[in-house]
């Protein structure tokens, strides 16, 4: 398994992995990444935003398995939002997501005091991890959130 940064030939397979993961949740809706305007083209979107990234993990015979990002948080100094973790169901249960968040933890250290992210319920794989990564609970999103159909929010000191 390999981690490294997003290129334009990963854009498909990302898609696909993310929209299959929230099909399989009936999460396919608007206020969730589904509709993301930018979901086809994730390599070109964190490659304009300054202090982004998004990280492919791809397994041995180099097919994307699933990702993860990192990116400001709207005009909030010092926070950002960690975007869009999603791994293929055959590669879950593996411990990617957790090379994934640190990968994405580290980077954003470097760069921020916070991170924040928004998920539901209905995703409790997600949830447990989020909760052994320290992240704390909120009691509602923080302001400029795009994503209305989450009902959890989280924020994690990273520095």
């Amino acid at each position: 398994m390999m981690i490294r940064p997003i290129e334009a030939r990963d854009n498909g397979a990302i898609e696909q992995i993310i929209k299959r993961s929230l099909e399989s949740f009936q999460l396919d809706v608007p206020g969730t990444a589904y509709y993301d305007p930018e979901l086809g083209q994730l390599s070109t979107y964190y490659e304009k935003h300054h202090r982004a990234n998004y990280w492919v993990v791809e397994n041995e015979n180099g097919k994307v398995i699933g990702g993860v990002g990192i990116a400001p948080f709207k005009d909030y100094n010092g926070i950002c939002e960690l975007q869009k973790l999603y791994i293929a169901p055959e590669a879950q249960g593996k411990g990617l997501a957790k090379q994934l968040m640190d990968t994405a933890l580290d980077f954003a250290s470097n760069h921020y005091e916070y991170c924040y992210l928004e998920t539901t319920s209905i995703l409790q794989t997600a949830n447990e991890l989020y909760k052994r990564y320290d992240f704390e609970l909120l009691d509602r999103p923080l302001d400029g959130s795009d994503h209305g159909a989450m009902d959890l929010w989280y924020i994690k000191k990273i520095r």
